[in-house]
Protein backbone atom coordinates (compact mmCIF):
# COMPACT_ATOMS: atom_id res chain seq x y z
CA UNK A 1 0.00 0.00 0.00
CA UNK A 2 1.75 2.57 -1.26
CA UNK A 3 -0.22 5.61 0.22
CA UNK A 4 -0.79 4.09 3.89
CA UNK A 5 0.64 6.43 5.25
CA UNK A 6 -0.40 9.72 3.33
CA UNK A 7 -1.08 12.76 5.19
CA UNK A 8 0.71 11.86 8.09
CA UNK A 9 4.05 13.91 9.51
CA UNK A 10 6.65 11.92 10.75
CA UNK A 11 9.90 12.77 12.95
CA UNK A 12 12.47 9.91 12.92
CA UNK A 13 15.79 10.37 15.13
CA UNK A 14 18.88 8.94 13.65
CA UNK A 15 18.36 9.04 10.20
CA UNK A 16 21.61 9.68 9.00
CA UNK A 17 22.55 5.87 8.42
CA UNK A 18 21.55 2.47 8.85
CA UNK A 19 17.72 1.44 10.40
CA UNK A 20 16.63 5.35 10.64
CA UNK A 21 17.76 6.10 7.09
CA UNK A 22 15.72 3.42 5.58
CA UNK A 23 12.80 4.34 7.51
CA UNK A 24 12.91 7.90 6.78
CA UNK A 25 13.08 6.55 3.24
CA UNK A 26 9.92 4.05 3.56
CA UNK A 27 8.00 6.52 5.41
CA UNK A 28 8.51 8.42 2.59
CA UNK A 29 7.59 6.02 -0.20
CA UNK A 30 4.33 5.36 1.46
CA UNK A 31 3.27 9.02 1.76
CA UNK A 32 4.31 10.45 4.98
CA UNK A 33 6.37 13.82 5.25
CA UNK A 34 9.53 13.16 6.86
CA UNK A 35 11.39 16.01 8.92
CA UNK A 36 15.05 16.72 8.82
CA UNK A 37 16.17 18.40 11.59
CA UNK A 38 19.43 18.86 13.72
CA UNK A 39 18.82 17.77 17.23
CA UNK A 40 20.45 16.32 20.03
CA UNK A 41 18.21 14.11 21.57
CA UNK A 42 19.76 13.95 25.03
CA UNK A 43 18.97 17.66 25.61
CA UNK A 44 15.88 19.10 26.86
CA UNK A 45 16.65 22.13 25.36
CA UNK A 46 17.45 21.03 21.93
CA UNK A 47 14.57 18.41 21.96
CA UNK A 48 12.36 21.49 23.04
CA UNK A 49 13.70 23.45 20.11
CA UNK A 50 12.45 21.24 17.85
CA UNK A 51 8.86 21.24 18.92
CA UNK A 52 8.48 24.60 18.53
CA UNK A 53 10.80 24.53 15.21
CA UNK A 54 8.33 21.60 13.84
CA UNK A 55 5.43 23.42 14.85
CA UNK A 56 6.38 26.75 12.88
CA UNK A 57 7.18 25.35 9.78
CA UNK A 58 4.27 22.65 8.95
CA UNK A 59 1.48 24.14 11.71
CA UNK A 60 1.15 20.99 13.29
CA UNK A 61 3.21 18.62 15.48
CA UNK A 62 3.81 15.27 13.90
CA UNK A 63 1.83 11.96 14.73
CA UNK A 64 4.65 9.35 14.02
CA UNK A 65 8.08 9.43 15.96
CA UNK A 66 10.70 6.86 15.40
CA UNK A 67 13.31 7.16 17.96
CA UNK A 68 15.95 5.69 15.68
CA UNK A 69 18.99 7.81 17.16
CA UNK A 70 21.71 4.96 19.48
CA UNK A 71 25.33 4.67 20.02
CA UNK A 72 27.74 2.27 21.61
CA UNK A 73 30.62 1.88 23.33
CA UNK A 74 31.08 -1.27 24.56
CA UNK A 75 33.85 -2.84 26.86
CA UNK A 76 34.11 -5.26 29.60
CA UNK A 77 32.12 -3.77 32.81
CA UNK A 78 35.00 -3.76 34.86
CA UNK A 79 37.07 -1.46 32.71
CA UNK A 80 34.24 0.56 31.57
CA UNK A 81 34.82 4.61 31.66
CA UNK A 82 32.18 6.41 33.04
CA UNK A 83 32.33 8.72 30.35
CA UNK A 84 31.39 5.19 27.91
CA UNK A 85 28.50 4.30 30.18
CA UNK A 86 26.64 7.86 30.07
CA UNK A 87 27.37 8.64 26.86
CA UNK A 88 25.19 5.36 25.86
CA UNK A 89 22.67 5.78 28.32
CA UNK A 90 21.82 9.65 27.08
CA UNK A 91 21.27 9.07 23.66
CA UNK A 92 20.02 5.53 23.98
CA UNK A 93 17.71 5.70 26.63
CA UNK A 94 17.20 9.68 27.51
CA UNK A 95 16.88 10.36 24.33
CA UNK A 96 14.56 8.23 23.81
CA UNK A 97 12.47 9.66 27.19
CA UNK A 98 12.67 13.05 25.96
CA UNK A 99 12.07 13.09 22.24
CA UNK A 100 8.95 11.01 23.64
CA UNK A 101 7.84 12.95 26.42
CA UNK A 102 8.31 16.35 24.45
CA UNK A 103 6.45 14.97 21.22
CA UNK A 104 3.58 13.29 22.84
CA UNK A 105 2.93 16.36 25.28
CA UNK A 106 2.75 18.30 21.44
CA UNK A 107 0.45 15.78 20.02
CA UNK A 108 -2.08 16.17 23.38
CA UNK A 109 -1.75 19.72 23.43
CA UNK A 110 -2.52 20.27 19.53
CA UNK A 111 -5.50 17.90 19.58
CA UNK A 112 -3.39 14.89 17.50
CA UNK A 113 -5.43 12.03 17.18
CA UNK A 114 -4.24 8.62 16.13
CA UNK A 115 -0.26 9.22 17.48
CA UNK A 116 2.46 6.39 16.95
CA UNK A 117 5.44 6.44 18.69
CA UNK A 118 8.03 3.37 17.41
CA UNK A 119 11.20 3.04 19.99
CA UNK A 120 13.64 1.04 18.80
CA UNK A 121 15.31 -1.14 21.25
CA UNK A 122 17.45 -4.13 20.49
CA UNK A 123 17.73 -8.19 20.77
CA UNK A 124 20.64 -7.30 23.09
CA UNK A 125 18.39 -6.21 25.71
CA UNK A 126 17.58 -9.86 26.23
CA UNK A 127 20.84 -11.78 25.01
CA UNK A 128 22.81 -8.98 27.39
CA UNK A 129 26.01 -10.18 25.59
CA UNK A 130 29.23 -9.86 27.38
CA UNK A 131 30.99 -6.37 26.88
CA UNK A 132 27.67 -4.84 26.32
CA UNK A 133 26.20 -3.55 30.13
CA UNK A 134 25.81 -0.04 29.04
CA UNK A 135 24.43 -1.30 25.91
CA UNK A 136 22.34 -3.71 27.39
CA UNK A 137 20.86 -1.81 29.97
CA UNK A 138 19.93 1.16 28.10
CA UNK A 139 17.94 -0.71 25.69
CA UNK A 140 16.40 -3.01 28.14
CA UNK A 141 15.23 0.46 29.60
CA UNK A 142 13.76 1.28 26.60
CA UNK A 143 11.37 -1.45 26.45
CA UNK A 144 10.54 -0.80 29.67
CA UNK A 145 9.93 3.13 29.11
CA UNK A 146 7.91 2.36 26.05
CA UNK A 147 5.55 -0.11 28.39
CA UNK A 148 5.00 2.27 30.53
CA UNK A 149 4.27 5.47 27.94
CA UNK A 150 1.95 2.69 26.04
CA UNK A 151 -0.08 2.59 29.57
CA UNK A 152 0.10 6.62 30.18
CA UNK A 153 -0.73 7.94 26.38
CA UNK A 154 -3.63 5.29 25.39
CA UNK A 155 -6.05 7.43 26.78
CA UNK A 156 -4.97 10.55 24.52
CA UNK A 157 -4.95 8.01 21.02
CA UNK A 158 -1.49 7.46 21.21
CA UNK A 159 0.25 4.12 20.80
CA UNK A 160 3.77 3.43 21.91
CA UNK A 161 5.84 0.41 20.77
CA UNK A 162 8.98 -0.92 20.68
CA UNK A 163 10.87 -2.71 18.09
CA UNK A 164 13.82 -5.17 18.94
CA UNK A 165 16.15 -5.28 15.90
CA UNK A 166 18.88 -8.69 15.75
CA UNK A 167 21.54 -8.47 14.08
CA UNK A 168 21.39 -6.12 10.93
CA UNK A 169 23.51 -4.89 8.06
CA UNK A 170 24.17 -1.62 9.56
CA UNK A 171 27.44 1.14 10.34
CA UNK A 172 26.63 0.03 13.50
CA UNK A 173 27.36 -3.86 13.08
CA UNK A 174 29.93 -3.12 10.65
CA UNK A 175 32.49 -2.75 13.24
CA UNK A 176 31.97 -6.35 15.02
CA UNK A 177 34.45 -8.42 13.87
CA UNK A 178 33.94 -10.88 10.81
CA UNK A 179 34.02 -14.32 12.92
CA UNK A 180 31.55 -13.41 15.58
CA UNK A 181 28.90 -12.39 12.42
CA UNK A 182 29.50 -15.80 11.04
CA UNK A 183 28.62 -17.00 14.59
CA UNK A 184 25.51 -15.70 14.67
CA UNK A 185 24.41 -15.86 11.30
CA UNK A 186 25.09 -19.52 12.31
CA UNK A 187 22.74 -19.38 15.37
CA UNK A 188 19.77 -17.66 13.26
CA UNK A 189 17.44 -19.93 11.81
CA UNK A 190 17.56 -17.98 8.41
CA UNK A 191 21.16 -18.12 8.26
CA UNK A 192 21.86 -14.16 7.96
CA UNK A 193 21.75 -10.91 9.23
CA UNK A 194 18.80 -8.90 8.15
CA UNK A 195 18.55 -5.35 6.27
CA UNK A 196 17.80 -2.21 7.61
CA UNK A 197 14.47 -2.16 5.06
CA UNK A 198 13.15 -5.21 7.05
CA UNK A 199 13.16 -2.86 10.00
CA UNK A 200 11.89 -0.46 8.35
CA UNK A 201 9.04 -1.83 6.75
CA UNK A 202 7.84 -3.04 10.38
CA UNK A 203 8.25 0.42 11.50
CA UNK A 204 5.86 1.52 8.50
CA UNK A 205 3.25 -0.81 9.86
CA UNK A 206 3.17 0.74 13.34
CA UNK A 207 3.39 4.14 11.86
CA UNK A 208 0.29 3.19 9.99
CA UNK A 209 -3.17 3.17 11.22
CA UNK A 210 -3.33 -1.08 9.99
CA UNK A 211 -1.93 -1.47 13.40
CA UNK A 212 -4.37 0.61 15.46
CA UNK A 213 -4.87 -1.58 17.79
CA UNK A 214 -1.15 -2.71 18.72
CA UNK A 215 0.10 -0.98 21.61
CA UNK A 216 2.85 -1.56 24.27
CA UNK A 217 4.57 -4.47 21.93
CA UNK A 218 8.12 -5.35 21.82
CA UNK A 219 7.94 -6.82 18.29
CA UNK A 220 11.51 -8.83 17.68
CA UNK A 221 12.56 -8.47 13.91
CA UNK A 222 15.67 -11.02 14.37
CA UNK A 223 15.55 -13.52 12.03
CA UNK A 224 14.35 -16.18 14.63
CA UNK A 225 17.54 -15.46 16.83
CA UNK A 226 17.03 -16.76 20.43
CA UNK A 227 18.28 -16.05 23.72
Amino acid sequence: MANQLSGKLALVTGAGSGIGRSTSRLLTDYGAKTIALEMNVASLESVSKAVESIYQQFKTTPSVIVNSAGITRDGYLLKMTEDDYDDVYKVNLKGTFLVTQQFAKAMINNGIKGGSIINISSIVAKLNNIGQSNYAASKAGVISLTEVASKEFGKFGIRVNSILPGYIDTPMVAVVPQHIKEEVAKRCPLGRMGEPTEVAEVIAFLASDRSSYVNGAAIEVTGGLKY
